[in-house]
């Protein structure tokens, strides 16, 4: 192999390696936030795999100090990431997990699986409807029942 082969070969991979880091154009026309804050993108990897495209509907900026983004899931589900003075903190269900720390980033991911388990959220009309339903079948469930008889109009004995 000659230098210049060498020199080729290497301007090739460098060139792919760095393609594969940059933001392609549909993240950036799909999460805006992405374009903005590149590290905020190694940070959902970590937590979601290089998949996470399957599994995130939007990403938030809701806050401007300390940054902080809401990751609204697919499934109606959302978790925050706040970007600390040291490193990130994912906030899952009201807890805080410190991503600087492994064995905190894995509980992270671990809480974040969990809630992608819960499933799909069930519509407001198909809920309101499904629990009229259910009520009226239910034993025990609150029916209709005549007012009391109040003592003027319960006929005396005479």
């Amino acid at each position: 192999m000659t230098r210049e082969e060498l020199v080729n070969r290497l301007k090739a991979l460098s060139k792919q390696v760095y393609s594969n880091m940059t933001v392609t154009p549909e993240e950036a026309i799909q999460y805006d936030e992405l374009t903005k804050f590149p590290e905020l993108k190694s940070v959902i990897v970590d937590l979601l795999t290089p998949e996470y495209d399957s599994f995130v509907a939007s990403i938030d900026w809701v806050a401007p100090r300390p940054s902080t983004f809401r990751i609204n899931l697919q499934n109606g589900q959302m978790f925050y990431l706040i970007y600390g003075k040291r490193s990130w903190v994912a906030q899952v269900e009201g807890k805080k997990y410190y991503l600087l720390n492994l064995p905190e980033e894995e509980r992270a991911a671990l809480s974040i699986a969990n809630i992608l388990r819960y499933g799909s959220k069930v519509e407001e009309g198909a809920a309101e409807g499904g629990a009229a339903d259910l009520g009226a079948e239910l034993p025990g469930a609150e029916t209709e029942t005549p007012p009391a008889e109040t003592p003027e109009e319960i006929p005396s004995e005479a």
